[in-house]
């Protein structure tokens, strides 16, 4: 059953007298995904979805746990919406997702502004609760606990545990955007053990979701309208190891390569330790998977991943990105780092300095080291202070902006197709090309009189680049 015949078929009273509910989504392209499965739920329970918050009678806020910066944004969203019970129509205000389950009867016991904090079991019955709390309802805050221990140990015992996840139970999902790009979730979990990383205990061991469901779902979004699935896990090169296979992705793109009518297939959050030959291989090969690689360093020092529980240098990395360009020179590589990790030295910094000048990265995000409760490195000797993480963050990212100028200068002249996703009332035409992920990865505006319209993909020259944005115009 797909997820329009879900939500869509229930016959019911006329849209204007349902109650009306506010989503806000914070946080990364999973958390979208966790959003539209509440949609659906909440528009097949009975709810109607308004783009306002002003205009909701109850306003649900997807919230993200992973760092401080997050968490504080999380905070004051919450407060934000609360502050509409007093100004709006609003009558409850909800917090869901990481925020919730990490933290759940703590965040309700300093956020009494709040009606309820939800956790992921709660997902399932999200109408009802919500109904329940417009009524006066005020259920039982969630109890968080280590996820990672909702699963067996063995990954290839996972499967039919009966463990609620989201996107995970039957497939119910409503879009929220009407772009011509949807994220598309293959997993939840991780069984990393990063040292500075908390995903793990509060999103779980790594459990993949069954090729017919993806294939379904992403046979449904382009029914939809969408043109390019981005498929998003906490760590997608596991994909498929819990259901006995750990070439399960080549197979799966394989078979998404073949869906008519959608265009690009984008693998997000590759970690370059579990990165194959064959999967490098698949996604060059295959017409439909962009040239766009997303992996997750971290940092380049041999010696700080060590201190990170992760693998790899610099040698080896820079080894993996020849690997990469060898088949397709013009692929776009994007990644995180992580500035003033406990006992990182200077030495350290220009290891790191050094690799990012050789690698000639399209897109960076560089963050600065903060202690996570519940972490390895909260432990771990040799702590930067503040004032010295950022001073480093800081100096990296005056670095950063200066390569990735340089590199997308290197792109003039280069021939690129470019998705089509927005024009504006003047008539700007915006877009991105294979190389730029969406919202994180610089755009494309397209020049020259072209004539397009949203959701198009055109081929096009580079013909400026200010910082990672491009000037393309469309070649006729």
């Amino acid at each position: 059953m797909t997820p329009q015949q879900i939500t869509d078929t229930k016959p019911g009273p006329a849209a204007d007298s349902l109650t009306a509910v506010h989503l806000v989504t914070l946080g990364c392209a999973r958390n979208e995904v966790d959003s539209e499965e509440l949609a659906g739920r909440l528009a097949d329970g009975g709810f109607r979805l308004v783009e306002q918050p002003e205009d909701a009678d109850a306003v649900v806020v997807n919230t993200c746990g992973f760092i401080e910066a997050a968490k504080a944004d999380s905070i004051n969203t919450l407060l934000s919406a609360a502050d509409l019970k007093e100004t709006g129509k609003a009558r409850a205000v909800v917090a869901v997702g990481c925020l919730a389950e990490r933290y759940g009867s703590e965040l309700a016991e300093s956020l009494t502004e709040t009606d309820a904090v939800l956790g992921f079991d709660s997902y399932v019955d999200i109408a009802s609760k919500l109904q329940g709390i417009l009524h006066g309802e005020r259920p039982a805050a969630h109890t968080p606990g280590d996820r990672r221990k909702l699963l067996p140990l063995s990954p290839v015992q996972r499967q039919g545990s009966g463990l609620i996840l989201p996107g995970h139970a039957d497939t119910i999902r409503k879009r929220l955007d009407s772009g011509p790009y949807a994220p598309l979730k293959l997993a939840s979990g991780c069984d990393r053990r990063c040292a500075f990383c908390a995903i793990p205990t509060f999103r779980g061991s790594y459990l993949s979701r069954r090729p017919s469901e993806i294939l379904d779902e992403a046979r449904w979004l382009v029914s939809q309208g969408v043109k390019e699935l981005f498929l998003v896990s906490e760590n997608s090169s596991s994909y498929g190891k819990d259901l006995g296979d750990i070439r399960l992705l080549e197979t799966l793109l394989t078979e998404m390569n073949q869906i008519d009518g959608l265009e690009w297939i984008r693998v997000s959050y590759l970690q370059p330790a579990e990165i194959r030959p064959g999967l490098i291989e698949t996604m060059v090969e295959l017409d439909k998977v962009v040239p766009y690689f997303d992996l997750s360093f971290q940092h380049a020092s041999g010696s700080v991943l060590r201190r990170m529980r992760r693998f790899g240098d610099a040698e080896q990395f820079l080894g993996l990105l020849e690997q990469i360009r060898n088949l397709s020179p013009r692929a776009g590589v994007r990644s995180n780092f992580i500035v003033g990790f406990p006992g990182e030295t200077d030495q350290d910094r220009q290891i790191l300095r050094d690799f990012l000048t050789e690698a000639r990265l399209d897109a960076v995000g560089i963050f600065g080291y903060s202690d996570e409760e519940g972490t390895e490195a909260v432990r771990l000797p040799d702590h930067l202070t503040e004032e010295e993480i950022e001073e480093h963050r800081a100096d990296l990212a005056d670095l950063v902006e200066q390569l990735l100028s340089q590199r997308a200068e290197e792109r003039l002249g280069e021939q690129v197709r470019v998705l089509i996703e927005e024009i504006d009332d003047d008539g700007v035409i915006t877009g991105r090309a294979e190389h730029q992920g969406p919202e994180v990865d610089g755009s494309c505006e397209v020049v020259g009189g072209a004539t397009v319209r949203e959701g198009d993909i055109i081929d096009a020259v580079v013909t400026g680049a200010f910082g990672v944005d491009l000037e393309v115009e469309q070649v006729r």
